[in-house]
C-alpha cells in the first residue's frame, strides 16, 4: 500500500509526512530514520555558527560586498537563551553599518543568521539577486547590502534608526521543523524604528524549494514593498487581497 502510484502521488504534493504506514503502534524503519535525520538537521541548523565564506560562497560575498556585524549577543549559546540580545546591534555593529551603508535609501536589504544557517546558505544566493535586479527595474534606490550575526527580527527597528531607508527587508533563517531546515523568512517595515512590533511587519514566510520558491517570494516581497510606499504603511494595517496566494 505504501509504495502503491496513488499514495507516492499524494506524498509528493506535500512535504508533510503523510501515509507512511506504521508497524503496529509504531512507525515503520524507514521514517523513524527520516525523522530521526529530520531532527539531526533542525538542531544542526540553529547551533552551526554562521561563515560568510563558506555558507554564501567567497565569490558571492566578493560580488555583493557583503560585511558581517553581530548584535548584543556575544556567543550562539547567549543568542538562544537571550533573545532580547539578539534584536539590538552592538554598539562597533552600528558604527560599521554607517561607515558602509548609505542612509534614507529606498529598500534596504539585510541579511540575518536567526535559527537556520542552512536556511541562510540555500535561499539567500538565489533570492538575493531576485530581489535586487527586480527594486532596481521599478527604479528604487537599494542600499549596502550585509549580515547580521545571532540575528532577530526585532533587529529591524535598530536597521531603521540607523539608516532611515522607506523600507527595510530582513531575509532570516527560520526556526526549523521536521519537513525542511532550509526555509528562509523576509520580514518587512516601512520607515523601521523602535516603536515598532510585530504587528508593524509584514512577513513572506516558508521560502525554499517545496515551499514558496526564491522567484516567486521575491516577486510577493517587491509587491509588498510597493504597496507599503504607496499606502506609506506596513504591517496589519496593509491589506492587500491581490497578494493572497
Amino acid at each position: 500500500m505504501n509504495g502503491a502510484p496513488a499514495v507516492q502521488a499524494i506524498r509528493e504534493r506535500t512535504p508533510a509526512r503523510i501515509l507512511g504506514g506504521r508497524a503496529g503502534s509504531s512507525y515503520r524503519t524507514r521514517p523513524q530514520l527520516e525523522l530521526r535525520e529530520a531532527h539531526a538537521a533542525a538542531a544542526d541548523a540553529v547551533h552551526d555558527e554562521l561563515d560568510l565564506a563558506s555558507n554564501l560562497g567567497a565569490a558571492f560575498c566578493q560580488q555583493w560586498k557583503l560585511f558581517e556585524v553581530t548584535t548584543l549577543a556575544t556567543s550562539k549559546a547567549e543568542f538562544l537563551l537571550r533573545p532580547d540580545l539578539g534584536r539590538r546591534l552592538s554598539a562597533q555593529a552600528g558604527e560599521e553599518i554607517k561607515a558602509q551603508c548609505q542612509p534614507n535609501v529606498d529598500v534596504q536589504i539585510v541579511v540575518g543568521d536567526g535559527l537556520s544557517v542552512a536556511a541562510v546558505a540555500a535561499q539567500v544566493p538565489q533570492i538575493l539577486p531576485i530581489l535586487w535586479d527586480g527594486a532596481t527595474r521599478r527604479g528604487w534606490h537599494v542600499g549596502q547590502p550585509f549580515v547580521i550575526r545571532h540575528c532577530r527580527v526585532g533587529v529591524l527597528n535598530d536597521i531603521g534608526e540607523l539608516l532611515s531607508p522607506e523600507v527595510t527587508v530582513l531575509l532570516i533563517g527560520e526556526r526549523p521543523g521536521l519537513a525542511t531546515a532550509e526555509s528562509l523568512s523576509a520580514y518587512m517595515a516601512f520607515r523601521a524604528n523602535r516603536e515598532q512590533s510585530d504587528a508593524d511587519r509584514n512577513l513572506i514566510s516558508n521560502i525554499h524549494a517545496r515551499g514558496t520558491p526564491p522567484q516567486q517570494a521575491a516577486t510577493r516581497i517587491l509587491d509588498l514593498i510597493s504597496a507599503m510606499m504607496s499606502r506609506q504603511i506596513s504591517g496589519t494595517k496593509l491589506s492587500i487581497p491581490s497578494l493572497k496566494p
